[in-house]
């Protein structure tokens, strides 16, 4: 009997989320703490079949709706790998990344499969074919994505990325001095298709006003990128950027009251900088605090009522 094991990590958007979707770039960074995971292995009996432990879920694949994004992404790799039939194997899929939350689980998830598919069928795929394959299935799930999830998650590394046709740019950008994070869950679900949809909509009755919100924000976002890759700037400064951050996606109307608890409890308690990271409305808050002061902020976010914390180290 074969088996293969792929896993992939979650994500967090540093700085430029919702402007990215309008052609400015963002940062984010995969957070290794959290997997998803795919299996596979050979099936003693005929025919694929899909099981998701999390989701309770348990089906052949030729019984799949067209829409189903499991089954979307494994018969979208089974074409590109020029398979026209799918092998007897059985795919397990787990994940500890919360669904919904900005984490980027659905890719995640996604990317996992292609590559156990992949080494299944002695065909590894690269990172950059990878991330093309998971992007089809993201637009299942966020209508309009901008393409940065499954970026980052395939290729498991800090990335700056601008939307663009017929590619995007994409650059794999070095930390110089390791960025402390916490992370903290609000347990509301993050509705990216929901927050992006209203987010257009009010950008179409006043496209001048927040093209000009989207221009600052990209201007953070490339300060935020030359002070990481330099280390040019104190913590504390880059920090101030991220509140900056924070402050204009308040005006885009994409937080909420749980968010921003989170993040003044955040701040209360030591960190430097802090703000949604993702879709918003729900979802996560992340924090950058100095290395000695993350335990006390997730405390304080755990105290307060964080549905989750994360402590990662951006490297």
């Amino acid at each position: 009997m074969k088996t293969v094991q792929a896993s992939a990590p979650g994500k967090i958007i540093l700085f430029g989320e919702h402007a990215v979707v309008y052609g400015r770039p963002a940062l984010a960074v995969p957070v290794t703490h959290v997997q998803a995971r795919a299996t596979l292995e050979t099936n003693k009996e005929n025919g694929f079949r899909i099981i998701a432990i999390d989701l309770d879920r348990d089906y052949l694949l030729a019984e799949a709706a067209s829409d189903d994004p499991l089954a979307v992404i494994v018969k979208n790799t089974l074409k590109y790998l020029g398979r026209t039939e799918p092998p007897d194997a059985v795919l397990h899929i787990s994940s500890t990344i919360p669904l919904a939350r900005g984490l980027g689980s659905g890719a995640a998830v996604s990317t996992a499969i292609v590559r156990a598919l992949g080494e299944f069928l002695g065909q590894p795929i690269p990172p950059h074919q990878v991330s093309a394959l998971v992007y089809e299935v993201e637009k299942l799930h966020h209508g309009t994505p901008s393409g940065i999830d499954n970026t980052v998650v395939a290729f498991a590394q800090p990335v700056y990325f601008v939307k663009g046709e017929p590619r995007p740019i994409i650059r794999r950008i070095r930390v110089a001095r390791s960025l402390t994070l916490v992370i903290g869950d609000t347990g509301l679900v993050s509705p990216t298709r929901q927050a992006v949809g209203d987010l257009r909509r009010r950008w179409e009755t006043d496209p001048e006003r927040y093209e000009g919100y989207f221009d600052e924000i990209a201007v953070i976002v490339d300060q935020a990128r030359v002070a990481i890759e330099t280390g040019s700037l104190e913590l504390a400064a880059l920090g101030k950027l991220m509140n900056e951050n924070q402050e204009l996606l308040q005006t885009l109307g994409v937080s909420s009251p749980e968010l921003e608890r989170l993040i003044e409890t955040a701040q209360r308690a030591g960190a430097v900088g802090a703000k949604l990271s993702g879709a918003g409305v729900g979802g996560n808050m992340i924090a950058l605090t100095p290395a000695e002061a993350a335990s006390t902020v997730a405390e304080a976010l755990r105290v307060i009522g964080a549905a989750g914390v994360i402590i990662t180290e951006v490297c």
